[in-house]
């Protein structure tokens, strides 16, 4: 991959409840402008978008983007289910590093309805008809449990059973969400919890609890991604860029070997944080600071294995021992993730994004991890895809 491409703007809106927010196309404009000042660039300038959301109809992209003006320039609509913002970023990557373009927009967003996330179509098999089908081979199906905590509390379960331990490091893992949160104005949910509020919180699969869940949410991001020779011929700012990036669909393991834990993502994961790896001449130990996908609290405590933040078989230590937040060995979400900064599917991997640049940039205020020079982005999305970014800070 091209060492050259420079993320030279970055933005977002506050993220907010279903039904309390504007409409996707004025929510994605709003976050597509404040990329743009904070690149320092007009829109005219813009190549190529690529914009990502999953609850829409066909050309939402146009919809949004067209807010900007008309400019004949290609969207390209991208629904990669939760991992969509990430895929746009790296498809925005793809363009700049071949040379097919020079400034590139990724732009995500969300409009979601309250409640469980379900499928909009009966008439088709469903697109993760194969994932549904090996969790009910391992586990059962239950019809009164949402589908999406039945997989990923099954891959808590999993790790829970394989080692001997208890859901306690997940609600500590909420805690520490919310606690995070509270210096950060974008976040939905800012108030704190204890511990025990989040094991009391009602039920809603194997070892989660409602608090332990991220909820639906409304929201966008934008990323505005240049060659490091457009960067300079328009006085653009060149103090951050992808250094690595590997995108993953599923493996054959995830189907075939009767593990939650492979069922919701960890080989997906596991091996773009490897190629990430290789590729920048780098290790887990490098990293002070990382966004990750907690959609649920069992997901980021998987996850911190998966990436190699710890050794396997010893998350529960990890979290206990607080090496997750400020203080520790790597604070993990900083900007309180999914679970309390909100899961606007389609704009997700874009805020993540956006909170590691401003971190790069020492620009994240109360947040800041001092010194950051490299950030580890995660982004996943079931039936299936992985995303892992690399971010480096150019002295």
């Amino acid at each position: 991959m091209s060492a050259n491409v420079q993320v030279v703007g970055v933005g977002m809106i506050p993220f907010g409840k279903p039904g309390r927010t504007d409409s996707y196309d004025v929510m994605g404009e709003q976050a597509a402008r404040a990329a743009l000042q904070d690149a320092g660039i007009a829109y005219e300038l813009v190549q190529q978008a690529y914009v990502s959301y999953v609850y829409g109809d066909s050309t939402c992209g146009q919809a949004a983007i067209y807010g900007l003006g008309q400019t004949g320039i290609p969207v390209i609509n991208v629904n990669n289910n939760c991992a969509s913002g990430s895929t746009a970023l790296w498809l925005a990557r793809q363009a700049v590093a071949g040379g097919a373009a020079e400034c590139v927009i990724a732009l995500g967003f969300e409009q979601m309805q309250a409640g469980a996330l379900k499928g909009n179509w009966d008439d088709r098999p469903r697109a993760m008809a194969r994932g549904i089908e090996t969790m009910t081979g391992i586990q059962g199906l239950q019809d009164s449990a949402p589908m999406a905590a039945q997989l990923f509390g099954g891959g808590g379960q999993a790790y829970m059973d394989k080692y001997g331990i208890t859901n306690e490091a997940f609600a500590k893992i909420a805690v520490k969400s919310r606690r995070h949160a509270a210096n950060n104005p974008y976040a939905v949910f800012r108030d704190p919890i204890t511990e025990e509020q989040v094991l009391a919180s009602p039920h809603q699969y194997g070892p989660l609890t409602r608090l332990m869940c991220c909820p639906p949410t409304c929201g966008a991001a934008a990323v505005i991604i240049a060659s490091e020779d457009f960067a300079r011929r328009h006085g653009l700012r060149t103090d951050v860029r992808i250094k690595a990036q590997a995108m993953t669909t599923d493996f054959s393991s995830t189907f075939d070997t009767g593990d939650m834990m492979r069922v919701i993502g960890y080989d997906m994961t596991k091996d773009a944080a490897r190629q990430v790896f290789e590729a920048a001449g780098v290790g887990p130990e490098d990293i002070p600071v990382v966004e990750l996908h907690d959609c649920f609290t069992s997901n980021e405590f998987i996850t911190y294995e998966a990436l190699r933040l710890t050794p396997e078989g010893t998350a529960e230590k990890f979290v206990m021992d607080g090496d997750n937040t400020y203080g520790g060995r790597v604070v993990v979400n900083p900007s309180s993730g999914l679970m309390s900064k909100g899961h606007p599917l389609g704009a997700t991997g874009l805020a993540q994004c956006t909170e590691l640049v401003w971190q790069l940039r020492g620009e994240a205020e109360p947040r800041q991890v001092e010194g950051a020079c490299l950030a580890l982005q995660h982004n996943l999305g079931l039936g299936g895809a992985a995303v892992v970014t690399l971010y480096e800070k150019v002295k």
